[in-house]
């Protein structure tokens, strides 16, 4: 086939005619490729939105007759990284057949539950509710996608009308109507009474396009929002300024990025008064240019239209009535101005809540905003997890490009606030919100770990991130640093770290870490003080150079991160958690050690003092005391190693022997536990001990605390 990519402007041709050659004659292996190619481009669809599918004849594993079979999205999941195991197989005959039992629209959702009597493939994926809105159309392969191009037209004011016009009557129309088993029933009705349509556009919601092989329905899709999106440009601006002009401008980024930074962890605490979340901050082009325009006021409290959009970003957005570029030093002042409004979004959405709810209605889910704007600096997402958060901010960038395109051809319109209730709270959703897995220890909290890209730091880092929580990886040496984050990457995926280069000597560095971490992830509450050296040396050997260093990395880097940490804790007012990794010299003395041991000592009352004033913020300050910790430890480096062995009178390659045998339990210690210790601090179930000294050092008697 050949194919002229240059005529598509608005949407990415990704279509690789070797990669599909080796596909052919394997339908579902098609639909797999072209559902990740959809997925690939966020124009087209969001991240988990849309669904795709095909219809293939298989063999009847019980009477061996060949029998239609869809292939078709299941419940969750999402099209970019789509796999088989994400498919739910069904006979096409028996879901068309669910029609004869079909009690009305009234009864519609007890129809999912009868999808299992036409499921196929007994191992496929559980079927989603836009299960009949592939089984109801007849074409081999279909795809019902999110583009903003097309919602534009879909949510305009007179958007059947654009439709019929831009389209010649090639693409149907059907009024808004939430998913499930009637709106299968109307697509098929439309089809029906417009024979030889390309696709169907559905009101506020979508695009269902289709074809005969999978690259006739991928190419037919691409043309079809190509067109919308041609459209959509060629009248920008024909009806005066884009959302009514620009009402002021934006800050310079530098001054953007401080100002969300100062932000952020505010805002986060407010988000944070009934479950802990996480925050994403973006400056994106293209929200600037809605918050900053005359007609933002206008049309945030509309919200959004999409389904996808609203059940991610909440009916509507929180604009704060700050000036960009105002002082936010006094955080005291700062949050006794945001506090009225954060009590009025809340009395909002409680209203919205109990005006639309039914009498068998899920009970109000956190009423505090998902979307929060800042004119001149940005948008603020904050939710579960850092994944969601970020998504959630991608989906109201796509509700902005679907505003700008309907205001930009006709009139806005969003749907109904009944109407959105009754898919936000619908007894389908609420049943998979509660299926989804339980929140695990550390789900919502931020962590940050000195010297975290090797050795024991990082193996904090990974425990803490397994157990939920997002890291903020650092390091002195950027290299190292990169490599760290490459393997988290792999292990966790792109949303469950951040990175910056941070000597624990250098406030300057640690505050833009700390503003690192309230852009990325809102803030910070759990440190773990980390980073360290030792130097072993005779009191005659030992410079003050090695005196310097040893108390400016170990006692004030604990100083100054902790300070720096503090300050974003009490802007977020909900607690948080310090770890300080000491060590066992902090309470045993031995020969060679004044330098090192002594630091180590001063740490371990810095703790103590620490907790002492921070309780009553509900900052608890906890100490892990190591010991011998050889495994992938800078510890060892710079002659320490030498220096121990030789005060014990062993060789270097004795020293891990000789630390177990001198333990009561006769262990090596490893990374790995101290960071269960870490998360013993700070996993909940220590939630109410500050103060307290953990030694990880397999027993070593004279180290007893008591």
């Amino acid at each position: 086939m050949s194919v002229d990519k240059t005529r598509f402007k608005h949407v990415s041709y990704l279509w690789d005619e070797a990669e599909a050659a080796r596909l052919a004659g394997d339908e579902v292996a098609l639909l797999i490729y072209r559902s990740n190619l959809l997925g690939a481009d966020l124009r087209l669809t969001n991240y988990g939105g849309g669904n795709t599918s095909c219809k293939v004849m298989a063999k009847d594993p019980l009477t061996g007759q060949q029998v239609e079979v869809m292939w078709v999205k299941g419940s969750g999941g999402d099209l970019g990284t789509l796999k088989k195991s994400g498919l739910a197989a069904l006979y096409v005959d028996r879901l068309r057949s669910l029609k004869n039992v079909y009690r009305g629209v009234e009864f519609e959702d007890e129809m999912v539950e009868l999808f299992n009597h036409s499921i196929y493939d007994l191992a496929s994926k559980a079927p989603s509710i836009d299960t009949p809105l592939h089984g109801f159309l007849p074409f081999a392969h279909i795809d019902h996608l999110h583009p903003d191009a097309a919602i534009a037209i879909a949510a305009a004011k007179d958007g059947k009308k654009i439709t019929e016009e831009l389209f010649g009557g090639t693409i149907g129309w059907v009024e808004w109507k939430k998913p499930g088993f009637e709106l299968g029933l109307q697509l098929k009705a439309c089809l029906d009474a417009n024979p030889g349509i390309r696709g169907i556009m559905l009101g506020s919601h979508g695009l269902f396009t289709w074809g005969d092989t999978a690259y006739e329905s991928y190419i037919n899709t691409l043309e079809v929002i190509e067109k919308c999106a041609e459209y959509l440009e060629q009248n920008y601006g024909k009806k005066g300024p884009v959302f009514g002009g620009a009402k002021l401008q934006s800050l310079p980024e530098a001054d953007r990025k401080k100002q969300a930074a100062a932000l952020a962890p505010i805002l986060r605490g407010f988000c944070s008064s009934k479950t802990q979340m996480i925050g994403h901050f973006t400056d994106d082009a293209r929200v600037l240019e809605f918050i900053n325009s005359n007609d933002l006021d206008r049309l945030a409290p509309l919200g959004t239209s999409c389904p996808d959009h609203f059940l991610r970003t909440k009916i509507s957005p929180l604009v704060l009535d700050l000036e960009a570029g105002e002082d936010l030093s006094d955080v005291a002042a700062v949050k006794e101005r945001l506090a009225p409004a954060f009590e009025a979004y809340r009395k909002m959405y409680e209203d919205y809540y109990n005006t639309c709810k039914h009498p068998n209605s899920p009970a109000i889910r956190d009423a505090n905003p998902v979307i929060i704007l800042f004119k001149g600096v940005g948008m603020f997402a904050f939710a579960k997890d850092k994944q969601t958060a970020r998504v959630a901010a991608e989906f109201y960038t796509n509700a902005i490009n679907v505003m700008k395109g309907a205001e930009a051809v006709s009139e806005y319109t969003s749907l109904p606030r009944q109407e959105a209730f009754n898919i936000e709270y619908w007894l389908l959703e609420e049943a998979k919100l509660q299926r989804m897995p339980k929140p695990k220890a550390l789900s919502g909290r931020v962590a940050l770990i000195t010297g975290s890209a090797g050795g024991i730091g990082k193996a904090i880092a990974k425990k803490l991130v397994s157990e939920g929580a997002v890291v903020v990886l650092n390091d002195m040496n950027a290299e190292r640093l990169d490599s760290a984050a490459e393997e988290f990457r792999g292990l966790f995926g792109k949303d469950s770290y951040t990175t910056a280069v941070m000597d624990v000597t250098n406030t300057e560095q640690i505050q833009a870490t700390m503003d690192i971490a309230a852009l990325a992830f809102g803030g910070v509450d759990l440190i773990v003080n980390n980073a360290g050296l030792s130097i072993s040396k005779t009191i005659g050997d030992h410079t003050t150079k090695d005196w310097d260093l040893l108390y400016d990395v170990l006692v004030k880097g604990q100083f100054l991160v902790t300070q720096a940490a503090v300050a974003v804790m009490k802007k977020q007012d909900i607690g948080g958690d310090i770890v300080n990794i000491v060590s066992k010299n902090a309470l045993v003395s031995g020969p060679n050690n004044a330098g090192y041991g002594s630091a180590k000592a001063a740490q371990l009352h810095l703790s103590r003092l620490n907790a002492a004033e921070l309780g009553g913020d509900k900052i608890r300050v906890n100490v892990v005391n190591p010991d011998a910790v050889i495994s992938d430890s800078n510890i060892w480096a710079g002659g320490w190693a030498e220096g121990r062995a030789k005060a014990y009178g062993v060789t270097v390659e004795e020293l891990p022997a000789y630390y177990a045998k001198r333990t009561l339990l006769n262990e090596i210690i490893l990374p790995e536990d101290i960071a269960n210790a870490c998360f013993a601090f700070t996993g909940g179930l220590l939630s109410k001990s500050t103060g307290n000294v953990l030694n990880v050092d397999g027993g070593v008697a004279v180290a007893f605390v008591r």
